[in-house]
């Protein structure tokens, strides 16, 4: 996968370690990468990267670099709700970029499969590309999905129904699924495959998420959801029982769909890629399940 062309966009947050970054990207191109950083940490704004405007123009010219295949986010946190607005969604995809990352960016990838029906891929951010070690995989799940032309995830979950189904494989965090509702940045998909994580959520938000999905008739639409990590939590005496299993144990009883839990996708280091807008296959057969999807743009 050398001479392979990656940009780097500071559409959200910054690095917690700007020499990090910088060390990673000499090492990813000593390994024969060309690397495009367009993040400059002289341009720091607040929480974010930049400015909205500055932050908008680094996505802009990563999206142009004729030398880059790739678009990695930097980092997620919080920022792009703020530039979606001003970004020329059909000029993304005929970039004919490969984009990826998820948390924050999952509002990209919404808008850009509702504005253009183009796929784009929940996955790593740079911070995972550069790390001193990286998670072996996290990398092959990268590059296998990117590769094509089709890519497998294998999940395991308690109480995971037997089933087969197939749909249109879209999702990634539930909380920025939940801030586009009734926006222009929403995409109607029916018969779906819906993924979802989070971080720092306690059960009881997560539960007040997926109900919101149920009452504005999202999750009724989908042929399965597919629960990865929900983790960084606290519970206290105050929740009395109320734990993340129990919240579970009520939305399955709740949803007319099937829930799956144990994709291998959140905000740990471990993580799968996932192409958000291609044609999946989801085959559970109560003890762990491959989800395989097909259909998406490769290098």
């Amino acid at each position: 996968m050398k001479n392979i062309g990656i940009a780097i966009a500071g559409t959200s947050g910054y690095p917690i370690d700007d020499a990090a970054l910088a060390r990673g990207i000499s090492r990813l191109q000593s390994q024969g990468y060309i690397v495009h950083n367009y993040y400059d940490a002289e341009r720091k704004f607040e929480r974010f990267a930049a400015s909205d405007g500055e932050r908008l123009a680094q996505l802009n010219a990563a999206a142009a670099d004729p030398e880059c295949q790739i678009v990695i986010a930097l980092r997620g946190q919080y920022g792009i709700s703020r530039i979606l607005p001003h970004i020329d969604f059909r000029s993304m995809a005929d970039s004919g970029k490969l984009f990826v990352g998820f948390s924050d960016i999952t509002a990209f990838h919404m808008g850009l499969y509702q504005a253009t029906g183009r796929i784009s891929f929940a996955g790593p951010m740079s911070a995972d590309l550069v790390r001193e070690e990286p998670v072996a995989y996290t990398l092959k799940q990268f590059w296998d999905c990117l590769k094509g032309p089709t890519h497998s995830v294998r999940g395991t979950g308690a109480g995971n129904p037997q089933l087969d189904v197939q749909g249109t494989l879209w999702g990634g965090n539930l909380a920025m699924i939940n801030h586009l509702i009734g926006t222009p940045y929403w995409p109607q998909i029916d018969g779906g495959i819906l993924f979802l994580e989070d971080i720092g959520e306690h059960p009881y938000r997560v539960e007040r998420m997926l109900l919101q999905l149920h009452f504005a008739g999202v999750l009724e639409r989908q042929r399965a959801i597919v629960l990865g990590d929900f983790s960084g939590y606290r519970l206290s005496p105050h929740d009395n029982g109320y734990d993340f299993d129990t919240m579970l144990a009520y939305i399955r009883s709740l949803l007319p769909v099937p829930v799956l839990t144990g994709l291998p996708f959140g905000h740990g280091e471990s993580r799968c890629t996932l192409p958000f807008g291609a044609r999946a296959h989801l085959v559970s057969d109560g003890e762990g399940f491959d989800l395989t999807a097909s259909g998406y743009p490769t290098l």
